[in-house]
């Protein structure tokens, strides 16, 4: 029994030094951890059990059956974060560059139906070259068989992908079908064609931090939700982030213990929109003024900074924020905010999220390069998940709301459930000016006659009376007490049931 036991040790010790000591040391000489350090990080400390760490790869061309690695190359099993149930996979660098074989892709897979089998996340963290070349089609049938995987559990159990070195080729797709995709800086990226394909197909010459890299998805393809700067932040911020999410969705988002009075009064909120209509102010104040002790996870921070979207909690329950941004673009909807906010919506709702929408919107950006884009279909996306969603929906209206930006952005009218008002609302088809210059466009010569239309009509519309004697608000509420009003709002919504028309699926304008 003491030999049995000895060998099984041994085997062990084999299966956790990956690829040996020497690339153990090449992954952190470039400020990388190894796949068991990482989930040392991220999961609670003692909590992880490991499934199929003996498990190699079955092919022998091309000298194969020479080269086995116990657990070819991923990591795979389940463990706790915060105390909650989570399924992890991380890709092991130093064996055989991560690359993803037949069995690896099998390991990934088994974890993935025991997850939605048993109902809890799934956390990717990869960190790979891509398809095992040895094994032709059998990796490429590997990755297929991820995807499917995602597909699946897409709407089921949350996804998060992390990237954590290279992620080439077909391996994109599979965090790109996940719910949350972060990175980190200058050690991850991710592209369908490298810099070298890049070059031969089209001349080219781009580097793969410029193709691929943390700040270009972050920033323009809008393909990552954000980057931390190393390893042990990006898996710390995870854990942050898993704390906002339900287990799956049949289960609420957990309540978190609190100690912010859901009665605080900010008496600053009462000056936040400036006396110039046209002078912008920061929305992010407000979110956090908000919030349980002021904390907000905020997901594509660097990506339609127009538009705001991330997690709050509000008497210790998860809610979603969507907030316009008059510090860019005076808070106007286009192509990429719309997206942004459209996405996550939907997966608020997927998750039985509660969602807060904060308007301050003078309307969709006009131009060429947008109506070229196809913002009507775009800007269609937000609408459509907003009309979609049955989770608690509750809006306020600091400002502006203007045309179909105000029908868009969770009005009453796409079955918003509570809908306030702050004094300094204006809820018009458009501004005064636009307004009188077609209203009264025989007066126009006339400076004196304009003045004096355009001020009638702010005095008539500048406001949000016409709106609330209409229902379309249900108040309008003092800036200082809004924390209350919400926290009521949400909390008389708890036991909200909706239920929308039996479909198959729905066919969202994509």
């Amino acid at each position: 029994m003491t030999v049995i036991t000895e060998q099984l040790e041994a085997r062990r010790e084999e299966a956790r030094l990956g690829g040996g000591q020497k690339r153990i040391d090449s992954q952190h000489s470039k400020g990388k951890l190894t796949a068991r350090e990482r989930l040392d990080v991220l999961l609670d400390e003692g909590s992880f059990e490991e499934y199929d760490m003996f498990v190699a790869h079955r092919a022998v061309d091309f000298g194969m059956d020479k080269i086995k690695y116990p657990g070819d190359g991923v990591v795979t099993g389940w463990g706790t974060i915060n105390g909650r149930l989570v399924y992890v996979y991380a890709q092991d660098f130093t064996v055989l560059g991560g690359s993803l074989s037949e069995t690896h892709a099998a390991k990934i897979c088994k974890i993935m139906d025991m997850a939605m089998k048993n109902g809890a996340p799934v956390i990717g963290l990869n960190d790979s070259g891509g398809a095992r070349i040895q094994e032709g089609v059998a990796s490429l049938g590997g990755y297929a068989d991820v995807f499917q995987k995602n597909v699946l559990a897409s709407g089921v159990v949350p996804q998060i992908s992390v990237i954590m070195g290279p992620c080439a080729g077909g391996a994109v797709y599979s965090p790109a079908m996940t719910d949350f995709i972060f990175m980190v800086r200058d050690t991850s990226y991710m592209f369908v064609t490298g810099p070298d394909v890049v070059k031969t197909v089209t001349n080219e010459i781009v580097t793969a931090e410029e193709l691929g890299g943390a700040k270009t998805h972050t920033t323009k393809s809008s393909v990552a939700d954000g980057a931390y700067d190393n390893d042990i932040e990006t898996l710390r911020q995870m854990r942050r982030l898993y704390d906002f999410l339900p287990l799956n969705n049949r289960e609420k988002a957990p309540v978190r213990p609190f100690f912010d009075s859901p009665d605080r009064e900010e008496a600053s909120l009462d000056t936040l929109i400036p006396a110039n209509p046209n002078q912008p102010y920061d929305i992010k104040e407000l979110i956090v003024k908000l919030a349980d002790e002021g904390d907000f996870f905020e997901i594509q921070k660097d990506f339609a900074a127009n538009i705001v979207t991330g997690f709050v909690r509000m008497e210790g329950q998860t809610v979603g924020v969507v907030a316009n941004q008059p510090l860019v673009l005076a808070g106007v909807l286009d192509i990429a905010s719309s997206r942004k906010a459209a996405r996550f919506v939907r997966f608020c709702d997927a998750f039985s999220i509660p969602i807060l929408t904060l308007v301050d919107v003078p309307g969709f950006l006009p131009g060429t390069s947008q109506e070229l884009g196809g913002v009507i279909k775009h800007g269609a996306k937000l609408l459509f998940a907003y009309g979609e969603a049955t989770v608690p929906k509750v809006t306020l209206i600091t400002r502006k709301a203007y045309g179909g930006a105000y029908d868009v952005m969770a009005s009453k009218h796409l079955r918003g459930d509570v809908n306030y008002a702050w004094p300094t609302a204006e809820i018009a088809v458009m501004g005064a000016k636009g307004a009188v210059e077609i209203i009264y466009r025989q007066d126009l010569a006339d400076a004196e006659k304009i003045a004096d239309h355009t001020k009638n009509y702010e005095a008539r519309f500048a406001n949000p009376f016409v709106a609330a004697e209409k229902g379309f608000v249900d108040d309008v509420i003092q800036p200082a007490e809004t924390r209350k009003r919400l926290c009521r709002a949400f909390a008389v919504l708890k036991g909200k049931q909706l239920e929308n028309p039996w479909k198959k699926h729905d066919n969202l304008p994509l």
